[in-house]
């Protein structure tokens, strides 16, 4: 797929996914949205990509939201059906996506951008980040995920706070919350991300999948976290990577997955 709007390399077992357009801050419209799934599905299913990193070009913003010349004039059905598609193609698919992804927050990441960062596995900011979501101001809220994610990583008061304010963190005040696990400069910022890749990648790809599935499960409403591990414990005993692990502890190697 030829990409208008992205920019994808991959070297070294790790993916990277930039979100390219520097003169709209990477704000989110529906094009953009539709090539990031067809990226994230290409390197999830891609066995070259074992992590896959996810940052905006320029040092401005990661993602300054979404694109709200396109929904200005939307009826209540289309603004739901605008939430709904959004998280099934886009933010949903990235939490549950078996291939880690690890959001670098460059910049602002707003509305639409903070909630795609969110998305993502964990995340790193520059010591130049802003993040926020600003949706009350426009007269609506968070529709990709961000009034369910935000709480969950940061906690309710936390996270109601941020909400009906509107207002801006800054990158330290994002480390103390806990929604970002790292914070470098700016130019850090691809290093970090790779090296933290590059432990990543040295462990089974089949385990780390099922982990973050199992991890996920504990934060949805009626899946039982506990049972999903035990199932998803057991399935490992059944798949080469640990036959693999097993076998390299034993001869005192290092495991070649």
């Amino acid at each position: 797929m030829n990409y208008q709007n992205l920019l994808i390399t991959t070297q070294d077992a790790i993916s990277t996914i930039t979100i390219n357009r520097p003169k709209k801050l990477n704000a989110l419209n529906s094009a953009t949205i539709q090539e990031l799934h067809h990226a994230f599905e290409h390197c999830n299913t891609d066995p070259q990509t074992r992590v896959i990193l996810l940052l905006g070009s320029g040092d401005k913003a990661f993602v300054a939201g979404a694109d709200i010349k396109e929904f200005a004039d939307f009826s209540e059905e289309k603004g739901r059906e605008l939430a709904q598609k959004g998280q099934e193609l886009l933010f949903d698919f990235v939490a549950n996506l078996e291939t880690p992804v690890i959001a670098l927050i460059n910049g602002f990441a707003l509305g639409g951008g903070l909630e795609l960062a969110m998305a993502a596995h964990f995340r790193i900011a520059s010591d130049t980040a802003k993040m926020g979501l600003p949706e009350v101001s426009l007269g609506v809220i968070p529709g990709y995920g961000g009034t369910q994610r935000l709480p969950q990583l940061i906690g309710k008061g936390r996270a109601m706070e941020m909400i009906m304010t509107g207002g801006m963190i800054d990158a330290s005040q994002a480390m103390e919350y806990g929604l970002v696990n790292h914070v470098v400069t700016l130019d850090e910022l691809v290093d970090c991300a790779k090296g933290i890749a590059s432990k990543i990648i040295k462990n089974s790809p089949n385990a780390i999948g099922q982990a973050i599935g199992a991890i996920n499960a504990g934060f949805e409403d009626g899946i039982d976290g506990f049972q999903k591990e035990i199932n998803a414990f057991g399935h490992c005993f059944g798949t080469p990577d640990f036959i693999e692990g097993t076998t390299a502890f034993l001869e005192k190697r290092k495991a070649n997955f």
